[in-house]
């Protein structure tokens, strides 16, 4: 009994310094300079939401919070960069969707995307459009489907290079429909929206920011959103998963993921304050100047999307017969 009662009070005891511990942890986070790590090249996506964020968590953080780029083989030096550093919560790593694609286009990563990064929060996305030439006869997802299995290898799909999201985002929604349309890269989204809208191409899925001012001038015409609610800029185009593929979601987004094995307090610290300047309307206006719409939730919810699309991306490409390079 009393060497019972003597275990239970230690254990007690260990819990008491474990929480104390934690709790002046969290109090003392941040000691030092914050680092956001932005994977590609300054002007780009990343680099952009890396230095909206940024004057937010120096304020909420009350530490100098710096963006700083380290670019390279699609991103995958800057996130070798963060998944090495000091796990303390002092290098995050601001990333886009295309983070998910590697693991599938990739035959030797210098991390492992889910063990080596801990998701912190997303900050904002935006759903691929799926658009086609109006010269195509539909005006609806399921009439370009009905299309394409009447015409099998007719259309062709673009995409802004061979190993992006756009390309897995259509292989997966074809194989789902059941056609197949053939495949063109370009260099870019630019060049790869150009090639629909002179017709060398039929389809494509890119996002808003891409395609709006062309659909807004007639020059495509937008069959579906992929993300789960209808666009706010397009109410009147249906979801794909509206259009007969249920659950169905193409999204990209920006978030923010910092060293594995940081402690979970910081963690949810820096999701609470992303989270509170996403409510901020001058914050929302700006994300918007890049099509996209605000992100927040969970780490976990996070963690969850990046999980999927990993794994989807993955199967994605085994069916496809998409090597890793």
């Amino acid at each position: 009994m009393f060497r019972s009662r003597h275990r239970a009070k230690l254990g007690l005891a260990t819990l008491w310094i474990l929480l104390a511990a934690a709790a002046a942890h969290a109090q003392n986070y941040p000691t030092h300079v914050i680092r956001i790590i932005a994977p590609f090249a300054a002007g780009g996506l990343n680099d952009t939401a890396a230095r909206l964020i940024q004057p937010y968590l120096e304020k909420a953080l009350g530490q100098a919070v710096v963006v700083e780029n380290r670019a390279g083989a699609s991103g995958i030096v800057g996130s070798e960069f963060v998944a090495k550093a000091a796990p303390d919560g002092h290098t995050l790593l601001m990333v886009a969707s295309s983070y998910t694609v590697l693991p599938a286009t990739t035959a030797a990563l210098p991390y492992d995307s889910e063990r080596d990064l801990t998701p912190v929060a997303l900050l904002g996305k935006n759903p691929l459009l799926f658009i086609v030439n109006p010269k195509v006869e539909a005006k609806t997802l399921g009439e370009f489907v009905a299309l394409a299995k009447a015409s099998p290898g007719k259309f062709n799909y673009a995409t802004p290079g061979a190993a992006t999201q756009t390309r897995f985002v259509t292989e997966l929604w074809s194989a789902r429909a059941g056609i197949k349309l053939q495949h063109i890269p370009y260099r870019g989204g630019a060049p790869a929206v150009q090639s629909v809208v002179a017709g060398q191409t039929e389809f494509t899925a890119l996002s808003p920011l891409v395609s709006l001012p062309q659909i807004a001038a007639g020059n495509l015409r937008a069959l579906a959103v992929g993300s789960l609610t209808r666009y706010p800029q397009l109410p009147d185009v249906p979801t794909v998963a509206e259009s007969g593929f249920p659950d169905f979601e193409a999204i990209q987004w920006v978030g923010l993921l910092t060293t594995a094995g940081t402690p979970k307090d910081v963690v949810e610290r820096l999701n609470t304050e992303v989270n509170k300047a996403l409510k901020d309307p001058d914050l929302i206006a700006k994300l918007a100047q890049e099509g996209m719409l605000p992100g927040g939730g969970t780490a976990a919810e996070f963690r969850s999307l990046i999980a999927t699309e990993i794994k989807n991306w993955k199967e994605t490409a085994r069916a496809a017969n998409i090597q890793p390079e």
